[in-house]
């Protein structure tokens, strides 16, 4: 079997872990946040991510690598959504309209 396999059981994991983190999340009280801060951490993340995907892809772990792809995404779209990031009303790339 190669590492780079969808297994059921490997998705079954991802599911597990995704069904915890909806489950513990609870929307926190509204706080002022620094702006800049917090667009420069959202893209410092997304950046990480394709780096962590390009490594993964190198590495021949496939999965491994769409599953960073996503998180990075994942980080952009959020950023774009809350507004730190400009992304001139993109709603191919983003979730933004």
């Amino acid at each position: 079997m190669q590492s780079s396999m969808v297994t059921p059981e490997r998705l079954a994991k991802y599911f597990e872990v995704t069904g915890k983190a909806l489950a513990k999340v609870k929307i926190a009280t509204e706080q002022k946040i620094e702006w800049n801060r917090s667009a420069e951490d959202f893209l410092d993340m997304a950046r990480r991510y394709y780096a962590d995907a390009r490594h993964f892809s190198e590495k021949g772990d496939k999965v491994l690598a769409f599953a960073a792809l996503n998180y990075a995404h994942g980080w952009l779209d959020a950023g774009a959504r809350l507004g730190l990031f400009d992304v001139g009303h993109d709603s191919e790339l983003f979730t933004v309209d």
